[in-house]
């Protein structure tokens, strides 16, 4: 192709191919029609959600195509590709998910230009030139498509388990490595991690036998019910894994997540929440192997986590019975023999405060630790958040210093008997570091464990600001830019949120949104509801029926934006993924007139048809199913696949999903760009064909996504582009 055979497009006001000149590739309509509650609603492109199908894959490369053809001839697209590429790819070195054993620190460690993060050991955490390969994807999987998505060392730190997975697919496998010689040994366990539901391993004493979540096997389930089930089994090693002794989880839900965790002596602890809706019940396995039930949906115990103690076996746990901001309570329970005391007898240890306690449920959170003297336990403030120190009756000991508006995380005990612990700590413009904390003095101290950035951020600010939403809620706004900024409404400036689950959006050291403020971007992150940095009622006013609060916030905080000044609609963007993605299509939908682009990833936009995707049940508890008359008209009156309008004037939308996406079905995106492209809008798809939602995407990807999302801002947004040695 030669620049003699380019001609303008009219829709993105770009140069592209001669064979696209016209616009996107043509989307067939095929009408089907269904009848919801009274209602009959027309899909035309009900046809693209099979992926099976050969004019469905014909389609979605087309459009690749289309938009390959747009974006790698994109004004700047080559100069921020160096700047992109330099950033990503340099050797900014970072750790996480520490698990100190007697045999070393182990740690997942990040090491650009290396495609995946790696599993190193190290003497302790101020010896990290002392450091030990132990598990490299790239020894097993050279092109980059092999990634960890946990690993669990033994209690005497001598063997280690590790879920690996290919292709972003999160359908992990456990392998078995000798810690003294780096070898994989044993057998493997196949399908112990899953995209959603996730995966776990709990080590038994001695080392020699672990407890583990199992997807079902070929032949135990229909094919579609492949991905859900999980039950708990339990492993000896050397032994056939199909031997393998089943332990429980047959009258869980479809839909259950397990995590498990073993004492020191042996007591197994199972919790499971039932898909993603924050709804938990919990388990105990004495020492004589019986499973005891010690909580219920309705006891609202959101997470536990266990302490021996001689004879017994006390169950911390965080409860919002009562206390939507959380508490903590413990229980002690027999270790040999049950049964467990009534949970109702449980003592409260630290009673609900102004701000949240954080409750987690995934590995290797950290969020709640407890030593010989002390408990440590994570706030949530709004986004920010700070770990606080307390006696084991639950008095406060005092709030060692932190980082301002940051982050805490992966808190892991370096010595319980010394209360002595490591965690993690990160801002919006501070690199993620590891610091030591001892509760007797409360100092803390920095270790060698620290990222390095390639980019400095001293000439960024930080400001945290309140927007109004819609019904009088003060929404968090957390706002970069360059010292010095003008405030006249001419800032090129992007607006990011994810709103769901519960979960909370915390401040993070992003080096690649340097490439943004250093060319005189405003960048903005908005705390909205249905996240859980106030509490579960933050989460549950923009939950099911009450979503539509999630999208005001958006929207208010995009106005805040425009009403202090820092950009007007002529330059601001909107940026998100998953159910951020969702978060994107409602405002893009609703309010258009606010915007100039749209940066969307794995999204959620046929909100009539997402319970109905392998992954979708999972989700019905935290968006609600059109099987319930309230849900669906609360589905149907947002579902941005639904009030896409013919002859809108919308801003540029840049879709990007990942064919192996085992969370959101990649149909999402294309259903919802040939709706956008059928209205006239200017929609680019991008589908990546290796990798999934985004964890374990390989660096190469990633830094081709940055790439390309990086030049669709600048386009759009008319901001010029300075070359950055």
């Amino acid at each position: 192709m030669t620049s003699s055979r380019l001609l303008v497009c009219s829709a993105l006001l770009c140069l592209v191919p001669l064979a696209f000149a016209g616009g996107p590739p043509a989307t067939a309509k095929k009408p089907v029609t269904d009848e919801l509650h009274g209602i009959k609603i027309t899909d035309d492109y009900r046809w693209l959600e099979d992926w099976n199908q050969p004019a469905v894959q014909a389609w979605s490369n087309a459009q690749n195509a289309y938009a390959r053809s747009v974006l790698d001839v994109l004004p700047n697209a080559e100069p921020i590709r160096a700047r992109v590429t330099k950033i990503l790819s340099a050797a900014s070195v970072s750790y996480g998910s520490l698990a100190p054993r007697a045999t070393g620190l182990f740690a997942l460690k990040r090491q650009p230009p290396k495609q995946q993060p790696f599993i190193v050991i190290l003497p302790s955490a101020d010896q990290p030139a002392q450091e030990r390969i132990l598990v490299d994807p790239a020894q097993l999987d050279p092109a980059g498509g092999s990634s960890i998505d946990w690993f669990e060392p033994s209690p005497d730190g001598k063997l280690l388990a590790v879920s690996i997975s290919k292709g972003g697919s999160e359908s992990g496998d456990v392998h078995i490595f000798d810690v003294a010689s780096g070898k994989q040994v044993h057998e493997t366990i196949a399908r112990v991690n899953g995209g959603t539901a996730g995966g776990s391993v709990a080590w038994a004493p001695g080392s020699k036998s672990f407890f583990y979540t199992r997807y079902p096997r070929q032949g135990e389930r229909p094919e579609t019910d492949m991905d859900f089930y999980m039950q708990v089994f339990h492993h000896t090693l050397g032994e056939d894994p199909a031997k393998d002794r089943y332990e429980l989880g047959k009258d869980f839900p479809k839909i259950a997540e397990i995590v498990l965790e073993t004492s020191e002596q042996g007591v197994v602890l199972a919790s499971m929440q039932k898909g993603d809706g924050g709804e938990f019940q919990h388990y105990l396995r004495t020492l004589d192997g019986q499973w005891q039930q010690l909580s219920k949906y309705d006891d609202r115990i959101v997470q536990a986590t266990l302490r021996d103690q001689g004879d017994t076996v006390s169950v911390y746990m965080v409860s919002r019975q009562g206390a939507l901001r959380g508490k903590l309570l413990r229980l002690d329970c027999p270790a040999a023999k049950g049964p467990a005391p009534a949970l109702a007898t449980a003592a409260t240890l630290i009673g609900e405060g102004e701000d949240t306690l954080v409750s987690a449920f995934a590995e290797d959170t950290g969020n709640l630790v407890i030593t010989d003297h002390a408990i440590f336990a994570e706030y949530q403030t709004g986004g920010p958040s700070e770990f606080r120190v307390f006696d084991l009756a639950g008095k406060l000991k005092g709030t060692p210093t932190q980082l301002p508006i940051g982050a805490v995380s992966g808190m892991a005990v370096l010595d319980t008997s010394k209360d002595a612990v490591i965690f993690s700590n990160v801002s919006y413009v501070h690199p993620q570091a590891w610091y030591t904390l001892g509760a007797s003095d409360l100092k803390v101290a920095k270790t060698p464990l620290a990222q390095t950035s390639p980019v400095d951020f001293s000439d960024i600010e930080v400001k945290r600001e309140f927007a109004i939403s819609k019904d009088g809620t003060k929404v968090p706004v957390n706002i970069l830019h360059r010292k010095g900024v003008k405030l006249d409404g001419t800032n090129p400036c992007l607006v990011t949120a994810y709103g769901g689950y519960g979960v909370n959006i915390t401040p993070s050291f992003r080096p690649g949104n340097r490439v943004l403020l250093e060319q005189g971007f405003v960048w903005a992150e908005a705390n909205i509801r249905g996240g859980g940095e106030y509490g579960e009622a933050w989460h549950l006013a923009g939950k099911l029926t009450k979503k539509q609060n999630v999208f005001d916030d958006m929207i208010a905080a995009v106005e805040h934006m425009h009403k202090q000044g820092y950009s007007s609609p002529a330059h601001t963007a909107i940026q998100g993924g998953s159910n951020g993605g969702l978060l994107m299509g409602a405002v893009l939908t609703q309010r258009p007139e606010l915007l100039k682009a749209v940066v969307s990833s794995v999204g959620i936009y046929d909100m009539l048809r997402v319970e109905l995707s392998a992954n979708g049940a999972f989700n019905v508890t935290e968006f609600g199913t059109v099987k319930d008359k309230a849900q669906f008209d609360a589905l149907y009156a947002y579902s941005p696949y639904h009030h896409v309008k013919d002859g809108t004037s919308y801003p540029a939308v840049l879709f990007l999903t990942g064919a192996n996406d085992p969370r959101v079905d990649p149909m999402q995106s294309r259903k919802m760009t040939a709706r956008l492209q059928d209205a006239g809008a200017a929609v680019l798809l991008r589908t990546s064909a290796n990798s999934g939602h985004g964890i374990g995407t390989a660096l190469s990807e990633r830094v081709e996504q940055a790439v390309d999302i990086n030049a669709f801002l600048f386009h759009e947004l008319n901001a010029p582009f300075q070359s950055v040695k």
